[in-house]
């Protein structure tokens, strides 16, 4: 059974790009773990504009969210609300939309468990001060 976790922009983009310094990296833990991926749309934006030296590179990219590689949690107009919250609360990181929009995703379906290069979700607390463990670093 496949655990589900939610992935953020930077191990997508190592993913996909061979010289990224976290590309073996990334490529092992995926291919090693039974993970089913979780992001937002914010984080597929974020993801194609770092890949947008190599078309190949985002057409492989956007093949793999098309084949299910990554699921996509819908963030609706009204958790514009949460976002402008997470910005405020993290103004000295500061937080991203994207980043929000993960927080967001994870108190909306319970998913606690997260995959990123950077640690900022070391800091990012969600509704009742619950953690998203970062099972990458």
């Amino acid at each position: 059974m496949l655990n589900t976790i939610l992935i953020d922009a930077g191990p997508l983009i190592a993913l996909f790009d061979k010289d990224d310094a976290y590309h073996a990296k990334i490529l092992a833990f995926i291919q090693g773990k039974k993970y089913k991926f979780v992001t937002t749309l914010a984080v597929i934006t974020e993801v194609s504009h770092m890949l947008d030296f190599s078309l190949l590179a985002q057409i492989q990219f956007f093949e793999w969210v098309k084949n299910e590689g990554v699921l996509l949690a819908d963030i609706a107009q009204t958790d514009m609300a949460r976002v402008i919250e997470l910005t405020k609360k993290y103004s000295d990181l500061p937080i991203d939309f994207a980043d929000a929009t993960l927080g967001i995703a994870a108190e909306q379906s319970g998913i606690r468990e997260i995959i990123s290069i950077d640690s900022d979700f070391d800091v990012y607390r969600l509704a009742g001060k619950a953690k998203i463990k970062n099972v990458f670093r």
